[in-house]
């Protein structure tokens, strides 16, 4: 394809028809880790009021369940978690903590949302703040995470278009395992905001995931049928 078909099919936009990346080894780009979102979906308008919206995510390591950073409780169970915000925080019997920063369960996820009202804006990892986390495919070299992030408090914008960003740290530390995400990721560019960039300047094991969606404000609930 020459010089001039790619520039057509960029102003076009429609760069998905041009060959996929390839390694200096002449392969696709590998990562060690791949993950894939379900929820936001792009441009769709997600939730009632800034909450009742979903981040839906699937997290594939080629690595044994003991290096991608899956933890356990104290008393040596997996670390299953269904939790949430008040009285949902760290309750049996698949016990979580719930706050913004690294994530207890996964402690190499990084999510980010642009509109993020809460901590450090753009660049606070929201991980913990996710509601339920299983293992969900597992074999001798690879393992296979769900997780699964329902807002419940308008924290994140409303009635506003937000950006979202996912990865899984590389292993910063050396240790093997890849529990390295940051509570806070660095500003590298020093523009105010957390993005792609700043996740490739801080080192990532994975692809990006990203995504620009609305989060909905106040809705019509008229003709909605009450539940007694």
């Amino acid at each position: 394809m020459g010089l001039l078909s790619k520039s057509v099919i960029y102003l076009l936009g429609i760069s998905s028809l041009l060959p996929a990346v390839v390694t200096a080894s002449g392969g696709k780009e590998k990562h060690s880790v791949n993950i894939e979102m379900f929820s936001p979906e792009r441009g769709h308008h997600v939730g009632i009021a800034g909450r009742g919206w979903f981040v839906d995510l699937e997290i594939e390591y080629e690595v044994p369940l003991a290096r991608s950073g899956f933890t356990l409780n104290g008393n040596g169970d997996p670390g299953f978690q269904v939790t949430g915000p008040a009285g949902h925080d760290n309750i049996a019997p698949f016990p979580g903590t719930f706050s913004p920063g690294q994530d207890e369960r996964i402690p190499g996820l990084i999510v980010l949302l642009s509109t993020t009202t809460i901590g450090a804006g753009s660049c606070q990892n929201l991980a913990n703040l996710f509601n339920i986390t299983g293992v969900t495919d597992l074999s001798e070299h690879e393992t296979e995470l769900w997780d699964t992030w329902i807002v419940g408090a308008p924290l994140f914008g409303v009635d506003v278009q937000s950006t979202i960003y996912v990865a899984v740290a590389d292993d910063l530390n050396g240790d093997g395992i890849f529990n390295d995400a940051p509570g806070v990721v660095p500003d590298a560019d020093g523009n105010g905001l957390c993005d792609k960039r700043d996740l490739k300047r801080l080192g990532i094991a994975s692809n990006i995931e990203s995504t620009r969606f609305f989060i909905n404000g106040d809705v019509s609930l008229e003709g909605v049928p009450v539940v007694p």
